[in-house]
C-alpha cells in the first residue's frame, strides 16, 4: 500500500493516527536537528517531520522526488492558515524513496520564475506539475464530463466517427497518411467529423454528439492549437437553425455557470447578420463587451479638400471622452495602425472638445457642416475624440476592426468578469478567391438560403446561407449550419465553385450517394473544446489547456515530433522522398 491518505485530505480530526503518503517533494528545510518536507501530490500539500533517526535518508532527499513515508498525524504549534492541512504535521517513522529526482531541474516547479515556453514544452511532464497548470487540465476533465453529461440529458447519442478517413475541402490543408495496404494512396486526418455526421442523419439516428478530434494542417495562434483540436460535434435530423441555437444556448450557458463565478449570457443570445457585423465592428466575431462600433461617414467628407480621403470609403470610431486623452495617445494609435501588421496608410484623427472646439489632428479639415453631421448623424458629442480610417472598402473594414480592439484595450473600455456571447447569422454562401473565382467562404455542405431558386437566379456573391457562429468575448466559440440534405441542390452549389457533377460523385461519393436515399432535413453545430476551456480558464494562451500542447512552429518538443522515418518505413507505405541536390 503505497498511501492511506492523500496529501490534501488531512486535518485536526485525524490527529494521532498512523497514516501512510505518498507524492513529491516541493521544498525541504533543513534545521539541522530536525528537517521538514513539503510533500505534495495532485489534492493537496503536507508537512512532515523529518527527525534525527531518519536524516541519514533524508540526506539523499531532493526537491521532486517521489517518496512514501508512514509517520503520525500531530497538531501543528505554528500553525499555518494558509493551506487546508495546515493545522497538522506528519512525523516520520520511515521513508521511502520511489523515484528520485535529478539534482539540477531545468527550471523551478511551482515558483513565479518565467520559463521559456519552448523549454517548458520540452519538460512538459515537469510543467504539468505546476499547480496553475495541473488544475487547467483537472478542470478540462470536469468539463468534458459535463458537457457529456448534459447532451446525454439532452438526448443525444455519443457515436465515434472514423480518424482515418477522406480528404474533404474544409477550409485548411489535410494531414495525410498514406496506406501501405493500398499503393499510392492516402487517407486524410478528418478536418471535422463533417461527413460522417450527416451519414448518421441519414442513417435515421435523429441526434448525435462526439467530442471530436479534428485536425488542420493552418498556422497556429494563441487562441488556436496547430494540427489538431476537439470539438463538441453534434448533429440533429429534422432540425432548423433555431433548434440548433436553442440547444447551444442550454449547453453552453450551462457549462460556462458551472466553471466560473463571472456574468454569464444567457439565452437566446443576440442574433447580429454577418454584414451588420462587418460594418459595426469590422470582423465577424466582435467583442461585445467592448462599447465602441464604426460607423461609415463617407457621406461627410463627400466635399472636403482633404485629399487622403478623396475617392476613398471612409470609416470613424466615436470615443466618449476621448478628448481627454493627449497628444502621446493619438500617436501610439497612429504607429499602432500604420505598422506592417495592421497596413493602414495612415489614422486620422481630431477632438471635440468640451468647449465646442474641432482640435487636433485632421482639425482643419472638419468643416462646420461636417462637425453637425457628426454630432447629428453619428452621435458625436463634447468630450470626445473620433480616429478616421480611409481605404478601400473591405480593407477600411478590417483595419477599423482591428483599432477597434485596440483602442478597447488600450482605454480599460471592456466589461469586467462577464462573458457575452452572440451569433453571426446569414453568412455569404460564396466568396472570392485570391485568384478571383468563386470559392465558399464557409462550410461547403451548407444548405443556401433560397434552395435552388437562388443559386440559379442571384449573382453568387449574393447568395446567403444558413450559416452561423457562436461568439463569446471575440473570440469564434462555435460554428454550424442548416446542411444542404437534396443532392441535386448540392450539386448546383458545388458547381458555382467551380465543380462538377463528377467532381461531386468522386469527392463526395458517400454523401452524394446516400442523398439519394431518403436524407432528412438536419443541422448541427461544433462548439471548440480547447477554446471553451481557454475562456472558462481565463487563459491569454490555448496551449496552457491542453495537456500536451505543439510550439508555435507545430513541434511536439517532448516526443521530437514531427521527426524523420527510417528508409525502410518510407518503403512499406511506398514513399520516396525527393531530396534537394543542393543540400
Amino acid at each position: 500500500m503505497y498511501r492511506t491518505k492523500t496529501c490534501g485530505e488531512l486535518n485536526i480530526s485525524n490527529v494521532n493516527n498512523e497514516v501512510e503518503l505518498s507524492g513529491w517533494i516541493q521544498k525541504i528545510r533543513n534545521l539541522g536537528s530536525m528537517i521538514f518536507i513539503d510533500l505534495r501530490d495532485q489534492f493537496g500539500i503536507t508537512q512532515i517531520v523529518i527527525s534525527e533517526e531518519l536524516q541519514k535518508v533524508a540526506k539523499e532527499l531532493t526537491t521532486e522526488s517521489c517518496i512514501h513515508i508512514s509517520g503520525k498525524v500531530v497538531e501543528r504549534s505554528n500553525k499555518n492558515t494558509k493551506i487546508p492541512t495546515g493545522e497538522i504535521e506528519v512525523i516520520a517513522n520511515k521513508i521511502e524513496i520511489l523515484g528520485k529526482c535529478k539534482n539540477v531541474l531545468p527550471f523551478e516547479i511551482n515558483t513565479n520564475q518565467e520559463v521559456r515556453e519552448d523549454l517548458r514544452l520540452e519538460y512538459r511532464f515537469l510543467d504539468l506539475r505546476n499547480e496553475k497548470l495541473h488544475n487547467s487540465i483537472l478542470l478540462r476533465s470536469k468539463i468534458l464530463k459535463s458537457l457529456r453529461d448534459k447532451m446525454d440529458e439532452l438526448g443525444f447519442a455519443e457515436i465515434q466517427t472514423p480518424i482515418l478517413a477522406n480528404s474533404s475541402p474544409e477550409g485548411a490543408r489535410d494531414y495525410l497518411v498514406p496506406s501501405r495496404l493500398n499503393p499510392g494512396e492516402f487517407y486524410a486526418l478528418p478536418q471535422a467529423p463533417q461527413q460522417f455526421k450527416q451519414l448518421l442523419m441519414v442513417s435515421g439516428f435523429d441526434k448525435y454528439f462526439q467530442i471530436a478530434p479534428c485536425f488542420r494542417d493552418e498556422d497556429p495562434r494563441a487562441d488556436r492549437a496547430p494540427g489538431e483540436f476537439y470539438q463538441l460535434d453534434f448533429e440533429m435530423s429534422f432540425a432548423t437553425q433555431e433548434d440548433v441555437f436553442k440547444v447551444i444556448e442550454e449547453v453552453v450557458p450551462y457549462t460556462f455557470e458551472k466553471f466560473t463565478n463571472w456574468e454569464v449570457d444567457k439565452g437566446p443570445f443576440i442574433r447580429i447578420p454577418y454584414k451588420e457585423a462587418m460594418e459595426k465592428y469590422g470582423i465577424d466575431k466582435p467583442d461585445l463587451r467592448n462599447p465602441l462600433i464604426i460607423q461609415d461617414v463617407t457621406k461627410c467628407f463627400e466635399k472636403s479638400d482633404f485629399k487622403a480621403f478623396e475617392g476613398k470609403i471612409i470609416k470613424a470610431i466615436i470615443i466618449p471622452n476621448g478628448a481627454e486623452q493627449g497628444r502621446k495617445f493619438f500617436d501610439k494609435m497612429t504607429e499602432f495602425a500604420t505598422s506592417d501588421e495592421i497596413g493602414a496608410k495612415g489614422l486620422a484623427w481630431t477632438k471635440y472638445e468640451q468647449t465646442g472646439e474641432i482640435t487636433g489632428g485632421i482639425a482643419k479639415f472638419i468643416t462646420e457642416e461636417i462637425k453637425e453631421k457628426l454630432e447629428k448623424e453619428y452621435g458625436m458629442t463634447k468630450n470626445s475624440s473620433v480616429f478616421f480610417i480611409a481605404d478601400e472598402f473591405e480593407k477600411a473594414q478590417k483595419i477599423a476592426g482591428l483599432v477597434r480592439i485596440e483602442l478597447g484595450k488600450r482605454l480599460d473600455l471592456l466589461e469586467k468578469n462577464v462573458y457575452r456571447f452572440c451569433f453571426i447569422v446569414d453568412f455569404p454562401m460564396y466568396e472570392l478567391s485570391d485568384e478571383g473565382t468563386i470559392d465558399f467562404s464557409h462550410n461547403p455542405f451548407s444548405m443556401p438560403q433560397g434552395g435552388m431558386e437562388d443559386l440559379t437566379n442571384k449573382n453568387p456573391l449574393d447568395i446567403l446561407a444558413y450559416q452561423y457562429d457562436l461568439v463569446c468575448n471575440g473570440y469564434e466559440m462555435a460554428s454550424g449550419a442548416v446542411r444542404n440534405h437534396n443532392p441535386e441542390i448540392m450539386v448546383k452549389a458545388f458547381e458555382i465553385a467551380g465543380y462538377t457533377e463528377e467532381d461531386v460523385k468522386e469527392r463526395f461519393g458517400a454523401l452524394y450517394n446516400a442523398f439519394q436515399y431518403g436524407t432528412p432535413p438536419h443541422a448541427g453545430a461544433a462548439p471548440g473544446v480547447d477554446r471553451m476551456v481557454m475562456l472558462i480558464e481565463d487563459s491569454q494562451n490555448i496551449r496552457e489547456v491542453i495537456a500536451f500542447p505543439k510550439n508555435k512552429k507545430a513541434k511536439d518538443l517532448l516526443m521530437k515530433a514531427p521527426s524523420v522515418v527510417s528508409e525502410q518505413q518510407l518503403k512499406d507505405v511506398h514513399i520516396k522522398l525527393a531530396v534537394n541536390e543542393d543540400e
